[in-house]
């Protein structure tokens, strides 16, 4: 089980996570909450009618991990720069949809972050430190969710933008700044395809 995502009887996933494994995951759950930001409804929590009918932003983010984590639904990339007829209705379409749905994805990658977090916090150490997370089928898919939203943070943080990028992270120097987040990355990558696997299985 080290390292990887094993079944349950019954469903759900198991995986042994060392101490350090446990605080890397927990920090980076962390910081992509603080990334997300809070729901639209946290400076009126008596009010959950002014969350319901909160409209989002109209606009991309300006962060690119952001833009990453809530991409454009339109909007070709390569015609996004344009200003023909076409490109601005779809500009446009894309504004309409964001304003829509940018709360509701806010919302689930936020209470995804928060299940990797309160699942971490729960756990009970054995002795040789370290501990196995057990997993229910709902917190699996959250995991998976938080995984994958965590990997497309580091990725964006890395420029790696399809496989050949991904490639050439096993070639950097041991002394390169950025391999730590390498490592973090192609681990977090393990972790998610080990889990995928264990849910279709």
């Amino acid at each position: 089980m080290p390292g990887h995502f094993e079944p349950l009887p019954g469903g759900g996933a198991a995986v042994a996570l060392d101490d350090v494994e446990i605080s890397i995951i927990r920090s980076l759950a962390v910081q992509l909450l603080e990334l997300i930001g809070p729901g639209p409804g946290a400076d009126t929590p008596d009010d959950p009618l002014a969350e319901l009918f909160a409209e989002g932003p109209s606009e991309p983010p300006a962060d690119p991990v952001l833009k990453r984590l809530f991409p454009d639904a339109y909007v070709d990339p390569e015609q996004a720069a344009g200003s023909s007829a076409e490109a601005e209705e779809r500009r446009a379409h894309s504004a309409e949809f964001r304003r829509f749905t940018e709360n509701d994805l806010r919302a689930g990658k936020r209470e995804n972050a928060l299940a990797v977090i309160r699942t971490l916090d729960a756990l009970a150490p054995v002795d040789e430190g370290g501990a196995v997370l057990k997993l229910s089928p709902e917190e699996s898919r959250q995991w998976l969710g938080a995984l994958n939203d965590l990997r497309l943070a580091i990725g964006s943080r890395l420029e790696i933008t399809d496989e050949d990028d991904t490639d050439l992270l096993y070639r950097l120097p041991e002394e390169d700044p950025r391999k730590p987040m390498v490592l973090a990355y192609l681990w977090l990558g393990g972790l998610q395809e080990t889990l995928v696997a264990t849910l279709i299985s």
